[in-house]
Formats: C-alpha cells, structure tokens, sequence
C-alpha cells in the first residue's frame, strides 16, 4: 500500500470517528455518573480548588483536562456549562485513541492499522462510551499509549520510551485508581510475549530495511542489549515520571499532601465493591453478550464483525510460528499479536470474573480486539488465491462495517437513552428533561426566582443527575427521608421518591398539585408544586 493511500484512508478513518462523536453532545439527557462529574468540575471551575474525593469520583484528570474546554467557550460558573463542554473533553481522546494507531503502523503494517482505525471509528461501544463525561475514555487513551511504549520500549530499549512509559502509566493512574489492574495486566502480557519470542529464538527488532510497500517487516538480525544498569536507569525514571505525575495531580499540585495517600485508601472501597457488588452485579459473560449480539423490535446489535476477525487474529497468533517461517508474518507483527492478544484476554477475563460490572468497562479489552481484529483482517486477505476471492472478502467485511455504522448512529442518535440499546445503562430518562424544565419554568414565576426554595426528598441514587438541571437555581436542600427534611410546607417546589411520596402527600394535603416523571427505567420521581403556583403558571401557558 501506498503511504498516500494509507494516510488518506487513515485520514478519512480518524473523520468517520470524530464525525459520530462530535455531532449533537447535547441529544442525550446528562447520566447521574456524569452529572456527579459535572458538578465536581464546577466547583473546580468557579474556585480553581479541587481535593482529591475517593467516594466516587476517581482521579482528577478529567476534571483538569476540561479547564481549556470551559475557557475556550467562555464559560466560568457552573451555571454556565453545558453538555457540549463537558462532553467534548472525552470524545477528543476518544477520537485521538485512533491516532496512537499510527504508531504501530510499522509494527503490524499498514493494511492491519487501517482496518483497526475504521473498525474504531464504527465501534457503537467505543463511540457511545466516548460521548460520556466520565473518566473511561481518557483512561482507555492513557492506558493504550502505555500499552504501545511499553512495547516499543521491549523491543528497542531506550530513554526516550521508558519516559514515555512512565508518563502514561502516571496519567492513567490519576484518571482512575483502578489503572492499576490494566497496568499490570499489559506489563504481564508484554513479558510473556517477550519470553515467547525468547523460547522461539525469534528476536523481535526491526531495523528499516523492509520495502515501503511491504506489510509487516521481516524479520531481522538481533541487535545489542543494553546492559543492568542501564535498563535499571530506565526503570527508575519512568517509575520517576510515572509517580510525580501521579503525585501532582493528586495533591492539586501539592496543595493537599493527603491526596496521593487517599488515592491508595480507595482501593479498600473497590476490594469492597468487587465483593459485594450491589445492583452492579452481573454474570461473567455480561460483556461479551454486549458485544457479540442482541434484538429487540427488529432491531439487530452486534460487534460480531470484530469478535469473528479479532478470533482470527488470535488464531493466526497460536499459528505464528509456522507462518514466520513460510515468511507470511514478521518477527515483530508475530509479537505484537502475542503481546495484545496476551493483553486482551487478560482484561477481558479479570473484568468478566469480578462481579461489579459497568458497561463501559469493556472498552478496555475491546480496543484489543479490535487491534486484534485489523491485523486478523490484513492476515486473511492474504489466504485466498484469487482476485475474485479476494474481492469478496472484502465485499463481506465492508457491508459488515456498514452494519456497524449503522448501529453507531442508532445507539447515538436515534436510541441514546432507550433501553432498547444495548449500551445504555441505568440511563436518565427523556421525561426527566420535562421536569427540570417544569421546575424551571415555575420558578420563573415565583418571586424569588432562582432563590425559590426547592427541597428534595429522596435517596443518592434518586438525586442525581438533578443538582446538574437546577445548578442555576441557588436555593435547593437534599435529604434522604421527610424526617430529616424538617418542615414540608415551606417549600414552593418539592421533588419525592415513590418511597417518600405517600408520606409527603399525607403531611401536604391538598396544598400542592403532584406529578409524575420518569428518572429512569422504573423508577419515578413525584413533583409537588404548590397550588397557588401551579394555577399561575397555568394562567401563563393559557396566555401564551
């Protein structure tokens, strides 16, 4: 393949992935997760403090990294924000996750890469979650640049890909704690495809003697190790980088020393939740069953495309020897393969064991795969004989992208919030957004204003993402019972769960008007409105 060829289709591969993740960031209502995040930023925002919170907000990376996004549309308070801003933040490195692809351009050949980036830019998983102001797609970008330089760094060690290294594993680290696993796991993988080369005498260096035109590299002469010290030199200073960033980040650039320390205690919360999972458990085959298929109305959703080619792609992994020696596979494809394929069934398998699950969570192994899936593709088109073979292959996997395709559009835009697709998960509801307009627009005609007083009466799962829709409005109390809660009547506005509602409506009595909303999938929330309120703001829509 030409390089022109190549970096035009990369070109229009990196579009394709930018296109489905940028347009309408606002169609989706705000997930609580998000709104979690959202107003943990503000609070960065408006007072340029942050402190490290081991209670469900993970590292502060994120919120960091939005700063410029905020800046750059003029937004300075909370009440400014909206979803576009906050959005835009993952799906930048969701869509640059395709670009690390090029720098296995030479290892796996450009046919491999190529495929890998459009099956990227398809992948409804990777897309959805990448639309997500959560820390997931950040960590997947980090962790996947940690993954390649550690590579890199195996096959051609020096300073500059130890530096590298470290950097990605300190950045990932202070996105999500929980790194530490993906960390580990590629650390593992990149060893035992190393001693695979080992025990086989293949020596994965590649020197740049390969024809441009050429696929994967073959192989090459060894080259000169470098020696203890210098190796020992290069592990201490990417552990070096790896922990001052980590450090920084965490201590809000040493303004709070407790910070990294705290970082360390939450692993006892997610040990805890492993155990005891909660309404997050799910079986050991949850995320494959996202991936390879379901239906509904009609409806067909699977990745099944980049299952079947990423299992050729491993199969082609435990067949490389006898491929290498046929001179069919280079010495440094043969262990990129093992080195990603060792990765993603690693991580697939722990994630898959420990019961707490979120969806989300697999596109840490699927970006394997789908690495995986390039390289089974760009293996495969090599096995027919004939041109007219060749060309139906390629009908059969381009009219299979364009299922994809048409899948990511769908989850995206036409099904964001519906259960009916697969990747939604414990998803606000549409009808929420009916609500916080309804609060909006009463509190437009009460005096107050946004100073109108609004409490609300239900459990932490029940009150987000709501402090997101009534973050301009300056009055509004959270409790967990009506006990708690003190006085009802005092309130122009209150917002109940079901659980509540029965007895709010005993102590309210006729005073207030109720209605019902959705939050999400079976589970609704009680609006009372006082009367005398409500009857204005019916005069006001009967004028209008």
């Amino acid at each position: 393949m030409k390089k022109t060829v190549f970096c035009s289709l990369f070109a229009v591969a990196l579009v394709l992935g930018f296109g489905f993740r940028l347009a309408r960031l606002d169609l989706r209502p705000m997930h609580h997760d998000e709104a979690n995040q959202a107003i943990r930023f503000g609070i960065l925002l408006e007072t340029g403090e942050y402190r490290y919170d081991r209670n469900d907000h993970h590292g502060p990376t994120l919120y960091y990294l939005t700063l410029p996004s905020a800046r750059v549309r003029g937004q300075k308070t909370l009440s400014s924000l909206d979803e576009c801003t906050l959005r835009l933040v993952p799906v930048i490195f969701g869509g640059c996750l395709i670009l690390l692809f090029c720098l296995l351009t030479k290892d796996l050949g450009q046919r491999a890469v190529v495929t890998g980036a459009f099956l990227a830019a398809l992948s409804p998983a990777l897309t959805y979650y990448s639309r997500f102001y959560i820390q997931e797609s950040l960590l997947a970008f980090f962790i996947l640049g940690f993954l390649i330089a550690l590579g890199k760094y195996l096959l051609r060690p020096n300073f500059v890909w130890a530096l590298w290294t470290g950097a990605f594993a300190g950045l990932a680290y202070a996105t999500k704690e929980t790194s530490v696993i993906l960390i580990i796991a590629a650390a593992a993988a990149c060893i035992l495809a190393g001693l695979l080369h080992k025990k086989s005498n293949t020596i994965p260096v590649h020197e740049n003697t390969a024809s441009r035109d050429q696929e994967n590299f073959q192989m090459s002469p060894g080259q000169s190790k470098p020696n203890f010290a210098i190796c020992s030199a290069h592990f201490f200073a990417a552990a070096g980088i790896a922990v001052l960033i980590a450090v920084v980040l965490y201590t809000s650039f040493f303004s709070n020393p407790s910070g990294i320390l705290e970082s360390i205690r939450a692993f006892g919360i997610y040990l805890h939740r492993g155990i005891d999972p909660g309404i997050h458990a799910h079986s050991w085959s949850y995320y494959l069953q996202i991936l390879s298929f379901s239906s509904s109305e009609g409806s067909v959703w699977t990745e099944g495309l980049i299952l079947v080619l990423a299992l050729a792609g491993t199969v082609f992994t435990f067949s490389a020897n006898r491929m290498a020696k046929k001179g069919g596979i280079s010495a440094v494809a043969l262990f990129w393969l093992r080195y990603i394929c060792s990765y993603s069934v690693l991580v697939a398998a722990v994630f898959s064991i420990i019961r707490y699950k979120t969806p989300w969570n697999l596109i840490h192994f699927h970006i394997g795969f789908i690495l995986l899936a390039g390289c089974g593709a760009s293996l495969l088109l090599q096995l027919p004989k004939t041109r007219v073979l060749r060309g139906l292959f390629i009908i059969v996997v381009v009219g299979a992208g364009c299922h994809l395709g048409l899948q990511n559009w769908k989850a995206n835009y036409r099904y964001p919030a519906d259960t009916r697709n697969p990747y939604v998960y414990s998803q606000t509801s549409p009808d929420y957004l009916r609500l916080a307009g309804r609060v909006a627009d009463v509190a437009a005609l009460h005096p107050d204003g946004e100073d109108m007083l609004i409490k609300v009466i239900a459990g932490p799962h029940e009150q987000w993402p709501l402090p997101w829709y009534v973050r301009n409005m300056r009055r509004v109390g959270y409790w967990t019972n009506t006990e708690e809660a003190g006085r009802l009547d005092d309130a122009p506005v209150l917002i109940a769960s079901r659980e509540n509602a029965e007895e709010l409506e005993a102590t309210l009595g006729d005073r207030y008007i109720s209605e019902f909303y959705g939050l999400r999938p079976w589970v609704l929330l009680t609006l009372y409105i006082e009367r005398t309120l409500w009857e204005r703001f019916l005069e006001s829509t009967v004028d209008q």
